[in-house]
């Protein structure tokens, strides 16, 4: 322990005790806590709130660092076993004991019970563990995952099944980045369902998992996305709010479109041509949203929460970091998969490519955009990672802004009383006008035909143009084109 690691204080691996207290409880909860985390230090010897270094005569220190091995080995359930040393700072002799991140999860106050003695680490603080808690840790425990469990109280049939397997291929056709992706899409089925662990086959019967409920959104596990527009850089006034519920896909869908159209669509000059952009890349917005989706915990009952504020776009997904996972190594590349099943299914469809290469993508996207690296907050209880609005370099400019030096072209189409002739693209066009934008899949549930037949037309009122194309592949929308044919 270094003077310099003293002086930053307690934190989420720190905790400081001035003395070693007669009753053992006062520090066990923080023993319990450091194991059903990512470990810590307990520091004898070091005043809390002063940061004092006290320490203790060298004529009975051994006989304190027995007492804590004693009291570990008796308090706590499954075992612990700290590191317990000797340390000299500023020329006094301070007790470290040290709390390895534990695998049988979760761990207690033994004289409490499992029901009564679980605590986790919150903020550099201990707390009592809630049920949702200790069901994640049981998890996490048994090296199994909550997606894949019985969903119980959902009764599924063969059609349910078969039309649940329709819609991913729909999707990974959908979400394919090149023609050769597409084309090596396999049906999905039930075998394939079973081994994702999707569907749990018993006695020859297969039943539903939770990821079966969370993707479909059936059942009776309430798995929403919350969004909402504020005044400001805080939650005082609202401007506009919606959630989203339904299958996790649509879900994206939705969240992805309400952030795009509550941004700045603004513009790039390259040499003597302006080329239209948001003012965050949406490949890392729709990224973020689906990194939220599948690695949230679904025992946490909270939503996904995406705010959108004056100075960032803030994406909350619930539930702690899982074992294993830190910030940092989130940042490198690092996959700690939570939700199995769900990872399968997204692989599948296209949602994500190589597990953990999410973040670091998202990354490098927003600084290729010349904005500030995301933010990640949180992670024991949430996580929360915001993207800052507004550039640090480049020309950007504000196309809503009336002040804007860089006016759209002299012959910039004038729709007000101008809309295409055929029935179906009028419903898109109004659609588009009243919205922002479209992706594909919202045109095909918007006309009710197929995905190819939806396409032809989109296409067709770009080239006609009434619509521009933004982004590629799983990114694509269609908006409204201000410019003259």
């Amino acid at each position: 322990m270094t003077i310099e690691e003293i002086l930053a204080g307690e934190s989420k691996n720190v905790e400081f005790k001035e003395s070693l207290p007669e009753k053992s409880i006062k520090y066990m909860k923080s023993v319990v806590a450091f194991a059903n985390g990512t470990g810590g230090k307990i520091i004898f010897g070091i005043a809390d709130k002063t940061r004092e270094v006290v320490g203790f005569d060298k004529e009975d220190v051994f006989k304190k660092m027995d007492a804590i091995a004693n009291a570990v080995s008796d308090s706590c359930e499954p075992a612990i076993i700290p590191d317990i040393t000797l340390q000299t700072v500023d020329g006094k002799t301070v007790i470290v004991a040290e709390v390895s991140e534990g695998r049988q999860r979760p761990y207690y106050i033994k004289a409490l019970g499992r029901d009564g003695g679980v605590y986790v680490r919150v903020a550099g603080t201990t707390r009592f563990a809630d049920e949702y808690m200790i069901k994640e840790l049981l998890f996490e425990g048994s090296n199994r995952y909550y997606d894949q469990a019985l969903c119980t109280g959902l009764n599924v049939t063969d059609e349910d099944i078969d039309i649940l397997c329709k819609a991913m291929k729909e999707q990974a056709v959908k979400n394919a980045r090149t023609e050769e992706q597409k084309a090596a899409i396999k049906d999905v089925g039930r075998q394939q369902l079973r081994s994702w662990g999707i569907l749990i086959e018993r006695d020859g019967k297969d039943y539903p998992s939770n990821a079966f409920s969370i993707l479909t959104g059936n059942g009776g596990l309430h798995v929403a996305t919350q969004c909402g527009v504020f005044k400001g850089t805080t939650k005082a006034v609202f401007v506009d709010r919606r959630e989203y519920t339904g299958p996790l896909w649509e879900q994206i869908d939705e969240a992805f479109q309400f952030v795009l159209r509550n941004i700045h669509l603004g513009a790039t000059i390259v040499g003597i041509y302006r080329q239209d952009i948001y003012e965050i890349p949406p490949d890392a917005i729709r990224e973020l949203i689906i990194n939220a989706m599948v690695h949230r915990s679904y025992l946490d009952h909270g939503t996904i929460q995406v705010a959108v504020y004056d100075n960032r776009l803030e994406i909350t997904s619930p539930g702690k970091l899982p074992m294993g996972q830190t910030m940092e190594r989130m940042k490198e590349g690092y996959s700690k998969i939570r939700n199995e099943a769900l990872a399968h299914a997204f692989a599948y469809m296209n949602l994500i490519e190589h597990w953990g290469s999410g973040i670091p993508r998202i990354i490098d996207k927003v600084k290729a955009a010349g904005l500030r690296e995301p933010e990640f907050i949180g992670g024991e209880v949430d996580l929360r990672i915001n993207i800052y609005r507004g550039q640090i370099g480049g020309t950007v400019v504000d196309l809503n802004d009336p002040n804007t030096a860089v006016k759209p072209p002299l012959n910039r189409r004038e729709t007000a009383d101008k809309v295409p002739a055929n029935k179906q693209e009028q419903q898109i066009y109004k659609y588009v006008s009243e919205n922002a934008g479209i992706t594909t899949a919202q045109a095909m549930k918007l006309l009710g035909i197929k995905q190819r037949r939806t396409r032809e037309i989109l296409v067709k009122m770009v080239e006609n143009g009434w619509l521009r194309k933004e982004g590629a592949s799983r990114s694509t929308i269609y908006v409204k084109n201000t410019e003259g044919r």
